[in-house]
């Protein structure tokens, strides 16, 4: 072996431990922050724990009684009912206003009132919204007096009708940003597509279906990534205007493994219910990013 050559593989060797050294902190803080405390919760979803003193195991028997429990399948069904009210509210509104506001002169100060929004906390746009939808509120108020029908409406009483204008409230959150994510997109899509398309008669709709959404697919798969990824774990929001109820009418899973946890001081139940709901978070968002980057 020559001389020049021992030289290339101890710079080499040096750059591969200088890389390393670089990247062992950032692997140290994820295993500490994510994964011992993903394997100590799913311990604990195998015993007994009220918070004090040691875990008694138990086997799976949170798990029996997890899938045992009525309100876990309420859970789940609201849940559920998330994950499709933001793909069609929130994507969908932020989707609509980029392509409104898109080309118009000034359109980022179109956009700007509905960005306005996220920057409130979900408490707090749940305490704003409860103002609005609770018994004798302002909606009831403001229907009484136009003579509207639906002034009788239990809004945030009755269910499903309480997760639908929860998911409404989560929509007037969140539409602002998806429109600024989407009208990043439209700015970034080269012209010389659209001035075809235009050229062979596109426009309107068929401009849209053809070539636009097309071109945003990539962004599209984020976005919608994202919006399924918060979905599964709302919390805020629900815990701000109904705290799950009445009863266990409008608790997500998110709301349900907090209850357990850190209302009845179930931890192993709690724990049971947190790995379900990470399991699905991941096998969704894993699931469907897949089946979107073998379209890109």
């Amino acid at each position: 072996m020559s001389q020049q050559t021992r030289l290339g593989g101890s710079r080499g060797f040096s750059y591969q431990r200088s890389a390393s050294a670089f990247i062992a902190p950032a692997v140290v803080l994820s295993v500490v922050m994510l994964y011992l405390p993903f394997l100590w919760t799913g311990y604990l979803s195998f015993t007994e724990f009220n918070g004090l003193g040691d875990p008694e195991f138990v086997g799976v028997e949170n798990y029996i009684d997890m899938v045992q429990d009525p309100g876990i399948w309420i859970s789940i069904r609201n849940t559920l009912m998330w994950v499709v009210g933001t793909l069609l509210l929130p994507v969908g509104m932020g989707l609509m206003i980029a392509l409104l506001c898109h080309g118009l002169p000034g359109g980022v100060w179109f956009r700007l009132p509905f960005l306005v929004p996220y920057a409130v906390s979900g408490i707090a746009v749940g305490v704003i919204w409860t103002f609005v939808l609770q018994t004798d509120g302002a909606l009831t108020q403001v229907l009484q007096l136009l003579g509207l029908p639906g002034a009788d409406a239990r809004w945030l009483l009755d269910s499903p009708l309480n997760t639908v204008v929860m998911i409404i409230a989560a929509a007037w959150q969140g539409s602002g940003v998806n429109a600024l994510l989407f009208g990043v997109g439209l700015q970034s899509i080269p012209q010389e597509p659209i001035e075809a398309a235009r050229l062979d008669g596109a426009s309107g709709w068929s401009m849209f279906r053809h070539i636009t959404w097309p071109l945003l697919t990539p962004l599209t798969t984020v976005v919608v990534g994202l919006s399924i990824v918060g979905s599964l774990k709302t919390f805020d929001i629900v815990w701000g205007m109904t705290k799950g109820g009445p009863g266990r009418d409008s608790e997500t899973l998110a709301l349900t493994m907090y209850k357990q946890t850190f209302v009845s001081n179930n931890y192993g139940l709690g724990a049971a219910v947190a790995l379900l709901l990470t399991l699905v978070t991941v096998g969704a968002s894993v699931i469907y990013l897949r089946q979107q980057l073998r379209r890109i």
